[in-house]
């Protein structure tokens, strides 16, 4: 019998161990092979071979809140690199699709992350919605389990 497909919304983000405040999303978890075509001459056929893997950046959003750990790492890495530092302070994540019973079904480790752009909500005086934050990482790679 098939398993059911895991649901998007249930799910758990951990940055160097700890669990961080709920995002309403989470996007970037893609990888793609780089491929170099070579064109064989006389035949028009074309070779493609591996060149490299690339990683998309991770961005996670959440409800602005007093909590500020997020702003701090972003903050500390823009203090580093201000100060000559050429590798800023990175931290291994983990994102977990929870499965009906609540256990873990699939887990995303980033590998080495560390925030390269911080944006706040936008604001609008006629306006009612949750005032959201963004933060992007880079990383060294992705690991599916």
């Amino acid at each position: 019998m098939p398993k059911l497909p895991l649901l998007n919304y249930r799910y758990r983000v951990e940055i160097s161990g700890l669990v961080v405040a709920g995002f309403s999303e989470v996007s970037g978890l893609e990888q793609e092979i780089e491929v170099e075509e070579f064109k064989e001459g006389g035949s028009d056929f074309v070779h493609h071979f591996p060149k490299g893997i690339k990683h998309s950046n991770l961005i996670l959003k959440r409800g602005l809140s007093t909590s500020d750990e997020l702003r701090k790492w972003y903050q500390e890495v823009l203090k580093a690199i201000s100060h000559g530092s050429a590798i800023p302070k990175s931290s291994d994540i983990y994102i977990s699709i929870i499965g009906p019973t609540g256990e873990d079904e699939i887990r995303f480790f980033i590998k080495s992350a560390y925030p390269i752009k911080w944006s706040g909500p936008q604001l609008n005086a006629n306006g009612s919605d949750v005032a959201i934050e963004t933060l992007e990482l880079v990383h060294e790679g992705l690991v599916i389990t």
